[in-house]
């Protein structure tokens, strides 16, 4: 019996040794795993939005040596009376407004600054559609109508085999996918503990086998849709995301900051949602969008791009918010009012006619309930409004 207990607490010693070596040797992935899982956290979800860089894997995209670009102080606005409760309940972090390209507000609230890199979410996917234009315009893509698995063949036989670029840009592709963010065992989540544990999106989309209608039939928002497109641009160059965003659409911005982009363990961006910006810059990308993807007497983005890329052309239901190329439309807008949008409160909100961009950015853990982005669009509305006085 001595002899036994000696080998269980032998055992027992080295199980847990191996626990220890197990974990030094996965820590980073543990850590990330353990971040995954706290994010949005009330006590952490601020902080957390402006230090993804220190919980992820992460590229530096570099801003380049040009001159930073003006964005000159105009007449400050009267914000609407509902503003400052408005900013309360939605956890607002920042906003900023440009009338005609000057700021006339800019605020930062709990505790944020403006040097933060802010987590887009999918605004991300705005900016996917801008790079996607300016590819399609150079002719590193042909026709929105080939298959993506023209240009990413490892597609071939899963749920996306049989969709088209359009179908993907739309978010029409009808592959099954969960995007509950508040079930641990979506889709969605499943994707970010891939991510956290420097596993390798492009597997992970060429997993999905299942689709629920054919392409192009109905819009469902699909974030993996926008992985795919990411694919599709590294199939058609041969070069990175952020390489390629780089290098066409941030240096010729001339911003503050460098923007980095979340990546899977192979160092493959996060497309769908991984951009991380300050709030100065994601305004001169919405100022930019507003003015065609004219910029500082230059031409960045195609504007017949922009223009078809904005308008609601999607398949979605009738009395249904609008989407186009990556880019939403609320119901009642007129031509040139479209935003981006992305979870928890990130918004880039475009009325060209007005010439007003808005910018905000949050961590509101209310964002799902009834209402609430129905309210955030009026906000912005009035807010247009006050700025046309």
């Amino acid at each position: 019996m001595r002899n036994v207990g000696k080998w269980m607490l032998w055992i027992g010693a080295a199980l847990i040794v191996a626990a220890l070596v197990v974990g030094f040797w996965k820590r980073e992935e543990v850590t990330r795993l353990l971040a995954v899982n706290s994010l949005f956290d009330a006590d952490r979800i601020v902080s957390n939005f402006s230090n993804m860089q220190s919980a992820f894997l992460h590229q530096i995209i570099p801003k380049g040596d040009r001159p930073v670009s003006p964005l000159p102080v105009g007449s400050p606005l009267d914000m609407p009376a509902s503003y400052p409760g408005w900013v309360t309940d939605r956890t607002v972090t920042s906003a900023l407004v440009l009338r005609n390209g000057a700021i006339v507000h800019e605020a930062y609230y709990q505790g944020t600054e403006a040097d933060d890199l802010r987590i887009s979410w999918s605004v991300a996917k705005s900016y996917l559609s801008a790079l996607f234009g300016i590819l399609v315009d150079e002719g590193a893509i042909t026709s929105l109508d080939a298959p993506v698995t023209d240009y990413a063949p490892t597609l071939t036989g899963g749920a996306y085999d049989g969709a088209t670029i359009r179908n993907v840009l739309q978010m029409s592709s009808g592959v099954t996918f969960d995007e509950d963010y508040l079930d641990k065992n979506s889709d969605i989540n499943r994707m970010g503990r891939v991510l956290a544990l420097g596993g390798k999106m492009d597997d992970f989309a060429a997993g999905l086998t299942e689709t629920y209608i054919s392409p192009g039939e109905e819009w469902k928002y699909t974030s993996i849709d926008t992985h795919v497109l990411g694919m599709v641009i590294r199939g058609a160059t041969g070069r990175s995301v952020p390489d390629l965003m780089g290098e066409k659409l941030i240096e010729p911005l001339g911003l503050e900051h460098s923007p980095l982009y979340l990546t899977d363990g192979v160092g493959v961006a996060f497309v769908l949602g991984g951009l991380n910006i300050t709030t100065r810059d994601y305004a001169r990308f919405g100022q930019m969008i507003l003015q065609d993807g004219a910029w500082q007497g230059e031409r960045i983005v195609p504007a017949d791009w922009i223009a078809t890329s904005t308008r609601p052309s999607a398949p979605t239901a009738p009395g249904e918010i609008g989407y186009g190329y990556q880019w939403w439309i609320p119901l009642g807008s007129a031509p040139g009012q479209f935003m981006g949008r992305g979870i928890y409160g990130q918004y880039i909100y475009i009325d060209q006619q007005a010439g007003v961009v808005i910018v905000t950015t949050g961590a509101d853990r209310k964002f799902r309930e009834p209402g609430v982005s129905e309210a955030n669009i009026e906000m912005f509305r009035e807010i247009v409004a006050a700025a046309k006085g």
